[in-house]
Formats: structure tokens, C-alpha cells, sequence
């Protein structure tokens, strides 16, 4: 076990600005204890024929192919609209700006 105390954790607990019940501490201890000596655990395999890698499996690219395709022509695309002005969308004014 790595030596984290109850001192410890009320400390860190301070820092963190989390109130820990005393009775907690040494539950919390232990718990802080055994997930450092799975870090230390970890740590202390030899990985130096391990390649670095930003994901655990190969990621591929998943976007289509960008082909043009049969599109609506400025008609129809106009033909809903309420209001069309030159060929456009004729939408009411919202900034007094010309």
C-alpha cells in the first residue's frame, strides 16, 4: 500500500474545497491508497516497444465522398417562398442599415 494518511486525504480534501466527515477518512485513504499502487503498478511495466498512439484502434475517415448531385434550381427552390426579390428570398428588414 502506498502511504497516503488520513492527514493526506484531509488535506487534499481542503485544496479540493470537499467536506469530508472524519469518520470518512480512512475510507477515503485506503481508497486513494490502492488506486495509487494500480497507477505505481502500471507505471513499472517496461512499454518501450509499445508505439505511441492517440487511440486504442485504428480510426478511419468517415465522411462521404463530396459529389456533386442533382440539386433544386433557383425556381424551385424560390417556388414556397412568400416573398422573392431578385431571385432571392425576400425576408422583412431587421437592421436599419442599407
Amino acid at each position: 500500500m502506498s502511504g497516503i494518511s488520513q492527514d493526506d486525504v484531509a488535506h487534499l480534501a481542503h485544496l479540493a474545497r470537499i467536506s469530508i466527515p472524519a469518520d470518512q477518512l480512512g475510507h477515503y485513504a485506503d481508497q486513494l491508497g490502492a488506486i495509487l499502487d494500480a497507477v505505481a503498478q502500471v507505471s513499472s511495466l517496461d512499454t518501450s516497444d509499445v508505439p505511441a498512439m492517440s487511440h486504442p484502434v485504428p480510426m478511419t475517415n468517415v465522411f462521404r465522398e463530396d459529389i456533386p448531385g442533382v440539386s433544386l434550381t433557383a425556381a424551385q427552390a424560390l417556388s414556397g417562398a412568400p416573398a422573392v426579390e431578385d431571385e432571392r428570398f425576400r425576408v422583412p428588414r431587421i437592421l436599419d442599415e442599407e
